[in-house]
């Protein structure tokens, strides 16, 4: 009886994990916005950054992401035409060097894993 419980117990966890990462869809880098695909380019040479702001750590508060450790996701801002400040689009990168790549366009709300 311990033993089925601890593997219901054990399905339910994975379940929960797999179903979190799944929250979040993906998308060909190539069928992101200009700006995007431009700041993207800015990670891969590792800068200069327009923004004081890129580069710090994305804290995931909202739990959209799949759970790392603290430090592991960096922000970076996709600029918005027309826009008088950041804006609300953002690549979230995971790992260092980035391994993942996430966009979102509403300002953490919802996110896209970047198909590279």
């Amino acid at each position: 009886m311990r033993r089925l419980l601890c593997a219901l117990i054990g399905v339910a966890l994975f379940g929960t994990a797999l179903a979190r990462d799944n929250r979040v869809g993906a998308i060909p880098a190539a069928a992101l916005p200009e700006e995007a695909r431009a700041t993207l380019k800015l990670i891969d040479a590792g800068g200069p950054f327009p923004y004081r702001r890129d580069g710090i750590v994305f804290q995931n508060r909202e739990r959209r992401l799949p759970e790392q450790a603290k430090g592991y996701y960096r922000e970076y801002t996709v600029q918005t035409p027309g826009s008088a400040d950041r804006g609300a689009r953002r690549i979230v990168t995971g790992d260092r060097p980035p391994a993942v790549f996430y966009y979102t366009a509403d300002h953490y709300k919802s996110f896209r894993r970047i198909q590279r």
